[in-house]
């Protein structure tokens, strides 16, 4: 067995736990249909969002550990519920008005209001396509409209007519005893005005395929439950799908957690499998509280984004999702830096530590070099003190400090430099607050900038540390630094680092001070501090 083969299927990540478990479902031989089948669910009555990428990047990430450890092909179905009924008229498409003659229709029905595509329906699955192909995601994709006219899904509606009691047994544990009286698993399209109806069934035919039921108008009507005629309720759909497609894995967020018994009794009972699930937790704001699309707290994809790569996402999508995480904006640099740290550390690790290393889940095993030899928190800083109004003041800075580096061999550093001047400008710049220091402090920092003067005008290595370093260094500069804050009564070095972050920086953490002097240059620090100690930067 190949090394990493053998460290894949004993690996704690959860990717491969799944995918273990997945394995282990098919156990006897690969199944039936010839490949293992992933899903993912979509409601196209809005468009695409941070939750949508989530889903479908950790499904990928368990799709490609199965593939890791075993040779059973498989599939990704992004699966669009745009048959639903259209409930409301969304707040941002041109003339809204317009669609309320067409409320309750499938989304697949309704005109589009961008007057681009075929309906509202096809124009919001376009935008799902689009953003899933923008990030390389590999699947197929199926609308529900298709599924069900086509008569694709003909075969589990008339199994559900004749198990009608029993689903109905299933959904009305679940329900108020007010929503049981009128609640039905079939909602009915009505054949003259093309609605979906919300209506009790006055007889089901299981032999036929029949269902009987008034309209809102008291007329009664009998239709099949093929050919699109009829829809599932959106609990039994779930289950009703799984077991159609024979879907091996689906995910999904705690929200759904407690319906997970009843999307699997329906699949059974209407003779599928049910699949292995993952139940991930939801993201939570800035606040702690749950991150809604109507609410418009967190963040959204767009705006992730703006300040930094797809990588950096997908790296913090990895990230135990089993636990609630915060979704806002002051988690991105430190999702940014220590991806790449992960990018630097997998050429050398072991095949084990290869498997739990974030990077090989995203990028399928073959992870690119990392161009970052400025983290992205020093960057910020680096905008910060520099004044940088743009990522070309910053490559001054980066070219003295790694002369080997240019935008066209590092365009991940480039990248990141124009992502950190527009992060710091937006976020960071208001929230800076420089003080004065108290004299103690003032004498300490004075003496570091004596200290590091006297580096600036020698331009080489002072002889208290010329037993220990050659050349100017980051480890030089942060020995000067630690050795000034000892000298001047500061036990914790931490509490030192802390003031001149506070008086230099306006922050209450910043970098590496070793680092941050390489990079800005030892005469530039010199000056920012004696602009501090003059009450410039108060």
């Amino acid at each position: 067995m190949p090394p990493f083969r053998d460290a894949a299927l004993s690996s704690k990540a959860w990717p491969f736990e799944e995918a273990r478990k997945l394995l282990a479902r098919y156990k006897d031989g690969p199944p039936a249909k010839g490949h293992v089948l992933f899903e993912t669910g979509y409601g196209p009555s809005g468009l695409p969002h941070i939750g949508t990428f989530g889903e479908v990047a950790r499904t990928t990430m368990i799709r490609r550990a199965f593939e890791a450890i075993s040779d059973i092909p498989t599939r990704l179905i992004c699966f669009s519920d745009d048959m639903d009924g259209m409930r409301k008229v969304p707040d941002n498409v041109p003339d809204p008005d317009a669609l309320r003659a067409h409320l309750q229709k499938p989304l697949t029905d309704v005109p589009d209001p961008f007057g681009t595509h075929e309906s509202f329906g096809h124009h919001n699955n376009a935008r799902l396509r689009a953003f899933l192909d923008t990030f390389g995601f590999e699947y197929e994709f199926i609308s529900a409209t298709e599924f069900y006219r086509s008569g694709q899904f003909d075969a589990v509606l008339l199994r559900a007519a004749e198990r009608y009691d029993d689903l109905m047994a299933v959904m009305l544990k679940s329900l108020r005893e007010e929503r049981q009286q009128t609640y039905s698993i079939f909602l009915p399209v009505h054949p003259e005005t093309g609605r979906v109806l919300y209506v009790p069934m006055k007889h089901v035919d299981g032999a036929r395929g029949e269902i009987t039921f008034d309209d809102d108008d008291g007329r009664e009507w009998t239709v099949p439950v093929t050919g699109g005629r009829v829809k599932l309720q959106w609990k039994p759909d779930f289950g009703a799908r799984w077991a159609a497609l024979d879907v091996d894995f689906e995910m999904y967020g705690k929200d759904h957690s407690t319906n997970t018994a009843i999307y699997d009794r329906i699949c059974e009972i209407l003779g599928g499998r049910k699949p292995d699930h993952y139940v991930y937790e939801l993201f939570l704001d800035e606040n702690g509280e749950k991150i809604s699309k109507s609410k418009g707290n967190g963040l959204t994809i767009d705006e992730w984004l703006t300040y930094a790569s797809t990588e950096s996402l997908s790296y913090y999508m990895f990230l135990k999702p089993r636990t609630a995480k915060r979704l806002s904006w002051d988690v991105i640099p430190k999702a940014v830096d220590e991806y790449h740290q992960q990018l630097r550390a997998f050429p050398d690790q072991s095949p084990e530590q290869q498997a739990a290393n974030p990077v090989w889940h995203i990028h399928r095993g073959q992870p690119p070099a990392s161009g970052m030899v400025v983290s992205f928190s020093l960057l910020l800083n680096l905008v910060s003190v520099a004044r940088a109004e743009d990522k070309a003041t910053l490559w001054g800075f980066i070219r003295r400090y790694a002369p080997e580096a240019t935008p066209e061999t590092h365009p991940d550093l480039d990248q990141a430099a124009g992502f950190a001047v527009r992060y710091f400008h937006d976020f960071v710049a208001p929230t800076l607050v420089c003080r004065a220091p108290t004299e103690t402090e003032h004498a300490a920092i004075a003496d570091l900038a004596e200290r590091l003067r006297s580096v600036a005008e020698t331009g080489g290595v002072p002889d208290a540390y010329a037993d220990a370093f050659d050349t100017l260094s980051e480890e030089l500069f942060m020995s000067i630094v630690r050795d000034t804050g000892k000298a001047h009564g500061f036990d914790s070095l931490r509490d030192w680092f802390k003031v001149l972050y506070q008086v230099l920086l306006g922050a209450e953490q910043g970098p590496r001070w070793g680092s941050f002097i390489a990079l800005y240059g030892v005469a530039e620090t010199v000056a920012l501090i004696d602009r501090a100690l003059a009450g410039e930067l108060v």
